[in-house]
C-alpha cells in the first residue's frame, strides 16, 4: 500500500466532472481520479473547514459509524477495472476488521472526515499514476538545446518585441 494525501480537486472546463488528484507522500507521483460534483464538493467543504447547516450525506455516515462504536482505520483506492476505480473503507468494529466497498470518491469524503489515512494498491498506482515531467528551465539545464534555425528565430521575435515593450510598472495600481 502506498500512502498518499490529497493533493487537490479540479474542475473540468469541458463537463462538470470534477477530479481529485492524490499524491503519493514519499515520490512525485500524482493519481488522479474522476468524481462527481457533490462528491467533491463534499471533499472540499470538510478540507475547507466549512460549516454546514445540517449533515450532508458523508457526515451522517460518520455519525452512524461512530454512534456504533466502529472507527475507520483507513481508505484505501484497491482496484482499477476497466477505467473504473475502486475503493474499501477499513474499519476496526469490535475488535474485528471490517472492509467494506465503495466508490473512492465516496470512500475519501469519509475519511477527510474521520482523519482517516488514504492509501493506493500497488499496482493501481503501477497502472494509473503520472509523474510530472521535469519543468522547461529544470530540462533545459539537464539538456543542450539544438540551436534555432532562422525562421524559427523570425517567428518568435515577434513575441520578444511585444514582451520588451510591456510596460508593467502601473500594473494593478487602480
Amino acid at each position: 500500500m502506498i500512502e498518499v494525501k490529497i493533493d487537490s480537486i479540479r474542475v473540468s472546463l469541458m463537463s462538470q466532472h470534477r477530479v481529485v488528484v492524490l499524491k503519493d507522500v514519499d515520490t512525485d507521483r500524482y493519481l488522479p481520479i474522476w468524481i462527481g460534483p457533490f462528491e467533491a464538493d463534499a471533499i472540499t467543504i470538510q478540507l475547507q473547514g466549512v460549516q454546514v447547516a445540517r449533515p450532508l450525506t458523508h457526515d451522517l455516515l460518520k455519525s452512524i459509524i461512530d454512534e456504533m462504536g466502529a472507527t475507520i482505520s483507513h481508505v484505501m483506492v484497491s482496484e482499477l477495472k476497466n477505467d473504473t476505480f475502486f475503493a474499501r473503507i477499513v474499519m476496526d468494529v469490535n475488535g474485528q476488521s471490517m472492509e467494506i466497498d465503495a466508490r473512492p470518491s465516496d470512500a475519501i469524503a469519509l475519511a477527510v472526515r474521520a482523519n482517516a489515512p488514504l492509501f493506493v494498491a500497488e499496482d493501481v498506482m503501477s497502472a494509473a499514476s503520472i509523474v510530472p515531467e521535469t519543468s522547461l528551465e529544470e530540462s533545459s539545464l539537464d539538456v543542450e538545446s539544438e540551436p534555432m534555425s532562422e525562421e524559427e528565430e523570425e517567428k518568435l521575435a515577434v513575441f520578444r518585441d511585444f514582451i520588451d515593450e510591456l510596460d508593467l510598472d502601473d500594473l494593478g495600481k487602480n
